[in-house]
């Protein structure tokens, strides 16, 4: 589910991209503050953005400092980081968590397991501080196993309640910038879901499971030819609403790294994934 919601590198000055990777190991720090050392293997990109977007609009005071970071061989980095990198490295557990006990239900996999044991005390303690969005993500992976049980043939109704969820991470609090919030993070979780749908199409083709695309194509007697396109209108329609309510924000601080993300990054993968099959499909 996650790790769509990222930088265009390339587009970006230096200057932003420090500013970027900064946030984003300020994320990494909170992660094992509140977890431990083993939490920084579910650190993700998506929940950077959310620091960008928060810390945009409510200026906090923000922390940042050089100190040398093991990941990067002892490497100087810069680092900042504020109270949106702990509610974010929250989000983090919490949605890791569940998804981990998900996966270790449906496929037993043993690692997953494992990962969501060494998760399970910090989880329980985001949980009662943040009731509302712990409820989320519960109702999100019982409406979503309810899709895949019934073979659900409309990709928007899997999608949706993705959208829910991330719409409720995405509204820090009840104040009058929450419906904005929660539209900004609905749409990018409708997008995030049938990203994930859509790489996973030749895959899930093969071993038979759910895919939200694969029956809208068949319902709707969509042809091959036609599939790459549908797809990427359905994904641009949805990103498009995201960027709108990025728009009406008052966000000044960092503005031009969020919209790399949401005019360019966002497509990064949807790109390498159609090089990917293009290449394929030449080859055969």
């Amino acid at each position: 589910m996650f790790g769509y919601i990222t930088v265009n590198k390339e587009e970006l000055r230096l200057r932003e991209w420090k500013e970027y990777h900064a946030y984003y190991c300020g994320l990494c720090r909170a992660l094992k503050k509140e977890a431990g050392n083993n939490a920084r293997l579910i650190l993700t990109y998506d929940m950077t953005f959310l620091i960008l977007i928060l810390t945009g609009l409510y200026e906090p005071e923000s922390k940042c400092y050089q100190q040398r970071c093991a990941v990067h061989l002892g490497q100087q980095e810069k680092i900042c980081e504020n109270k949106f990198s702990f509610y974010a490295a929250d989000m983090n557990i919490l949605l890791s968590y569940y998804n981990l006990l998900d996966d270790w239900e449906d496929e037993r996999k043993v690692l997953r397991r494992v990962l969501a044991k060494l998760l399970e005390k910090p989880c329980q303690k985001i949980a009662k501080k943040y009731p509302r969005q712990n409820q989320a993500i519960l109702q999100y992976l019982k409406n979503l196993k309810q899709c895949e049980q019934n073979q659900e043939k409309n990709p928007d109704l899997p999608a949706g309640y993705t959208g829910e969820l991330l719409g409720e991470i995405f509204v820090w609090k009840q104040d009058e910038w929450k419906d904005s919030l929660f539209s900004m993070g609905y749409h990018l979780g409708k997008f995030i879901y049938l990203m994930d749908a859509y790489e996973d199409l030749e895959e899930d083709k093969k071993s038979g499971n759910y895919n939200s695309f694969s029956f809208y194509f068949i319902e709707k007697g969509i042809k091959e030819t036609e599939r790459e396109q549908t797809c990427y209108q359905i994904l641009r329609m949805i990103v498009a609403e995201a960027a709108k309510e990025f728009e009406r924000l008052p966000i000044l601080k960092n503005s031009e790294i969020i919209r790399n993300i949401l005019y360019s990054g966002i497509w990064m993968n949807y790109e390498r994934i159609r090089q990917q099959r293009v290449k394929g499909i030449t080859e055969k």
